[in-house]
């Protein structure tokens, strides 16, 4: 039987640690999915933080720096330059058969020297101890374990990785219960934390509720990861789409039903974090400006819609203004959001892990949730030949009126900022597409088309 190591004493107090890791992790990195920086040599690693978590796992906070970055950190507590991310890593004398593909490596020199190490979240001895960490709070180092103390989460529970996360890692625990585990950490309080918190505290049923999350408070404070309720007889609305699609079924019944839980979340985020005043369209075109040129200098195909794409962001300066600005998902679409019998749940708050975490919890349109939304309807009906562009405009037309029955506004009579939101989002998804998945390119270029030759 493999046996987890015993950890030398003083280990994680050691100066340099990175001496017996920094090799492995260099080349391990790049290769998980939720590494943001694949198309950058990594030109450093440093060690931010290590806790021994419990025998055989360290917990660890890693910088990694890239060419022009440095990994000092910035004054009163700021991360350094580059990007950081969570490591829970497994230690053994010898590797367990079951964690072939969770191996990181065996040390060669340094003070963990002939020792195996892994990813952690694949073990399932691991996982379960993480569980028993956050159903007990207390401290564990700079690490802070905390829970709901109206909800009682029962022990034994067999824990499964998913294998479907891209930036972040998640642990099913029998099937009740679902852990994010944050890969990549930024200072502050995550919103997949703080938002599914409020809208429980407002009464708003369409987001599951947070029963235990954990923390950091060094080198900042930050969230790592957050325990909810699992739905397990729910299936993603991406999935559903596509399944109506390959049936020749209609989903109009559901896309209004998804409009109006948008609403209900919106109108739910609207009270629990009260912003007031209009938001600034004059700002917000010129961001989206910007971002179309830095999108077309990347991507040639984009240049010649550049004229057209530019006339929707200038209207946004005339146009009326919409509802305030507020608290949104920020990255909405159909594969954040599921259907458990005849209801839709809204999921994943975090927003998108690239941008900075001050812009993800800030105020915005709620129509750019709502553009997120449609562009997804889009993508689904593009996904096999022949293209179903009138599904995807039954749906779009379903899911507004549902929004406008239960919000009290109509997106389709916003127009101008309909067109300009919608258009940023397909902008966005040109870039992602040219640079991770240049077959899918022709989906967003098609509503480019579209959005910059008739603006509809």
């Amino acid at each position: 039987m493999a046996k987890t190591a015993s950890l030398r004493p003083g280990l994680t107090r050691l100066a340099e640690p990175m001496e017996s890791l920094g090799g492995l992790l260099r080349d391990w990195l790049p290769r998980q999915r939720w590494f943001a920086g694949k198309d950058r040599p990594v030109t450093e690693l440093g060690l931010l933080s290590m806790t021994e978590l419990f025998p055989g796992c360290l917990h660890l906070l890693v910088h990694a720096g890239h060419a022009g970055h440095t990994g000092v950190p910035s004054p009163g507590g700021a991360p350094p330059a580059g990007d950081c991310y969570q490591l829970l890593l497994g230690v053994r004398e010898q590797p367990a058969p079951r964690l072939g593909r969770a191996l990181i490596g065996r040390v060669q020199d340094g003070p963990l020297a002939g020792l195996t190490v892994y990813d952690a979240l694949h073990d399932p001895r691991s996982a379960q101890l993480l569980l028993d960490r956050l159903r007990h709070p207390g401290s564990a180092g700079p690490l802070r374990f905390d829970c709901d103390p109206d909800h009682q989460v029962p022990a034994g529970l067999v824990p499964r990785l998913l294998d479907a996360e891209q930036s972040n890692s998640s642990l099913v625990y029998g099937d009740e219960y679902i852990l994010k585990v944050f890969r990549r950490i930024q200072p502050g309080v995550n919103p997949d934390l703080e938002v599914p918190g409020a809208l429980a505290r407002q009464g708003c049923h369409r987001v599951p509720a947070p029963v235990a999350w954990f923390q950091t408070h060094h080198p900042f404070k930050a969230t790592l990861g957050v325990l909810q309720p699992y739905l397990r007889d729910a299936s993603d609305g991406w999935t559903l789409g596509l399944n109506a699609l390959a049936s020749g079924d209609d989903f109009t019944v559901q896309a209004r039903a998804l409009g109006a839980a948008t609403a209900e979340v919106h109108l739910a985020l609207a009270s629990a974090f009260p912003v007031g005043g209009p938001g600034e369209n004059g700002q917000t075109a010129a961001a989206m400006i910007e971002r179309l040129d830095a999108a077309a200098h990347c991507v040639p195909a984009l240049q010649p819609f550049v004229p057209g794409l530019r006339t929707a962001f200038a209207a946004l300066t005339s146009c009326d203004p919409g509802p305030p600005a507020q608290r949104i998902h920020g990255d909405l679409h159909l594969g954040q959001v599921l259907r458990a019998g005849r209801e839709w749940f809204v999921i994943d708050f975090e927003g998108e892990p690239s941008r900075p975490l001050s812009e993800r919890r800030s105020a915005h349109s709620p129509v750019r949730d709502i553009a997120g939304m449609l562009r997804s309807f889009d993508y689904a009906a593009r996904q096999r030949r022949p293209w179903r562009p009138e599904w995807a405009r039954r749906c779009r037309e379903a899911y507004c009126a549902g929004y406008a029955a239960r919000a009290g506004w109509d997106p389709r009579k916003k127009h101008g900022l309909l067109r300009a939101y919608e258009t940023d989002r397909a902008v966005y998804e040109v870039l992602y597409e040219a640079r991770h998945r240049p077959d899918w390119l022709p989906v967003p270029m098609a509503a480019i088309e579209r959005l910059a030759v008739r603006g509809d």
